[in-house]
């Protein structure tokens, strides 16, 4: 890549019509980085801070054809992925990335909302964990998803352990997000066998809607800048802090991610 030349980050996900999750926040994430981005749309989602409304998947093939246009028009330095619904989509995304159409995700395994929504299609869990998971880059999920996929709860004391044990059982690194615990929060992230601990104080005051999308993306731009993986993520981590104490204001009174407030404490 030419010294002067754009990184490229993909986003996989879906569009959320109250514009604080999914693909808006995403592509907003990459921008704040210098970093362009591209899109492909999974899902319509009608959703506020309040919840979600309604659904409506994408095709697979509609997807599909998405994909196959960035990857032939395109050369994404990075891919991010947030809620691919359906069985189909993780698996037509997993086939794309083993065929090296498309680069290893950063993958958000956007399986519930915050508000308790169903975002994810049941038997799409076996997809994620039999055809996505082993071909990642990252995985990203929240306690919640983590106690889904290995059975059981999470306690701060067993973060550590679970983050190891999804690592090994999937083949790729994991960054475990500590921030549904009570207290201040702790991500941990478990790669090449080791862990390392990312403490930060809890903000409160502000919606912490799109903040998993907002991560995954941030680590994704920072990888199609040529971080490594550990940097990506304590730089991404750092700056999602950033961007909850220093939130935006809307007219209602909503105060949300200043993600163009946040600083990006990283080199041009």
């Amino acid at each position: 890549m030419a010294a002067d030349a754009r990184a490229l980050a993909l986003t996989i996900a879906g569009s959320d019509s109250g514009g604080g999750a999914g693909i808006q926040v995403d592509l907003r994430t990459f921008a704040v980085h210098g970093v362009f981005g591209a899109s492909v749309v999974t899902a319509v989602t009608a959703q506020n801070l309040e919840g979600v409304r309604a659904v409506a998947g994408i095709p697979e093939e509609v997807v599909r054809a998405q994909a196959e246009a960035v990857a032939e028009g395109f050369r994404a330095q990075a891919m991010k992925t947030g809620m691919l619904w359906s069985a189909a989509v993780v698996e037509t995304v997993a086939a794309l990335v083993e065929a090296g159409r498309l680069p290893a995700p950063v993958v958000d395994p956007v399986m519930v909302a915050a508000t308790g929504d169903p975002l994810l299609e049941p038997d799409a869990v076996a997809a994620y964990t039999g055809a996505l998971f082993p071909r990642a880059r990252l995985i990203t999920p929240n306690l919640d998803e983590a106690a889904l996929l290995l059975g059981g709860t999470i306690t701060r004391d067993t973060m550590d352990d679970a983050a190891r044990e999804l690592a090994g059982r999937h083949g790729c690194p994991v960054l475990l997000k500590g921030g549904h615990l009570d207290g201040d929060v702790v991500d941990v992230l478990c790669a090449d066998g080791r862990v390392r601990a990312f403490p930060n104080e809890r903000v409160t005051g502000v919606s912490t809607h799109g903040s998993g999308c907002a991560l995954s993306a941030a680590i994704a731009a920072r990888l199609a800048l040529g971080r490594g993986l550990e940097d990506a993520c304590a730089g991404a981590i750092a700056w999602l802090h950033d961007a909850l104490v220093q939130p935006i204001t809307l007219a209602r009174g909503d105060r949300l991610l200043g993600i163009e407030n946040a600083g990006l404490a990283i080199d041009p």
